[in-house]
């Protein structure tokens, strides 16, 4: 099989919420009083090693911030390693926050063109499929319409439509499942099954533990920013409520 994604020993040190309210008056009179230390910065991910082979269904799972959607970002290249190596090959399709990626002023169909250049495909292309996009979008009507008039339920579908229109390599998926009403939910999920039946990389975050058992094959369980374990999904997510069990006790 062959490599798409491959991390060897990445961490990643994010600025704190101290060093981002920092400001340039602030860190003068500090050195000048002799009190100026650095702001401290926080590992967030540390050492990570895995790789991934095209055409395979990984899930990844822990608790809130143990480090799930910064690690699914440095494979999006959204975020670059502090220290190590990521290598990822081809395109990429990111549903980590639908819609992030819009400009609010601009007509719903300029954003669809926009956000796919953005994802590396080219305009024609683009404006060869908008008018799927605003049909499973269920966006029709609003195709002139600014973004910013949109609902943030309309943003999401939006988002998820175009993600999932386009054809890549490797599909990111963060906690996305959710988006809309039932209905919409259940054309999702109809939709995302041609995914797992086609040979595209997929990389899914998700609280929904039994949705990972069925979908993937491996597993990668991520715990304050170190990989706790990966493996057989079955035996991976037994573990982790383990774990979980554990800490409720």
């Amino acid at each position: 099989m062959t490599e798409v994604i491959r991390f060897d020993q990445v961490s990643l040190w994010r600025r704190t919420q101290e060093e981002f309210t920092y400001d340039l008056k602030k860190t003068i009179f500090s050195v000048l009083e002799g009190k100026y230390r650095q702001p401290a910065r926080k590992l967030i991910l540390e050492d990570i090693n895995l790789t991934v082979e095209a055409g395979e269904k990984m899930g990844i799972i822990g608790a809130n911030g143990s480090g799930k959607s910064t690690l699914l970002k440095l494979i999006c290249g959204i975020l670059k390693p502090s220290k190590g190596r990521a290598w990822v090959k081809g395109q990429i399709a990111p549903l980590i926050e639908l819609g992030a990626g819009f400009d609010p002023d601009l007509p719903v169909t300029d954003n669809i063109i926009l956000y796919g250049v953005m994802l590396g495909f080219s305009r024609q292309y683009m404006r060869d499929i908008t008018d799927s996009i605003l049909e499973f979008a269920e966006l029709q009507n609003y195709h002139s319409a600014p973004v910013k008039s949109l609902s943030s339920g309309m943003v999401a579908r939006l988002g998820f439509a175009i993600a999932t229109e386009v054809q890549p390599d490797i599909l990111i998926l963060d906690e996305v499942l959710s988006v809309g009403d039932e209905s919409f939910k259940n054309k999702c999920k109809r939709r995302m099954k041609r995914f797992w039946d086609a040979n595209v990389t997929i990389l899914v975050v998700s609280h929904d533990l039994p949705l990972i058992q069925d979908s993937c094959k491996r597993v990668i369980w991520l715990d304050k920013g170190k990989v706790k374990m990966i493996g057989e999904a079955d035996e991976v997510v037994e573990h982790y409520l383990d774990s979980v069990k554990l800490v409720a006790q």
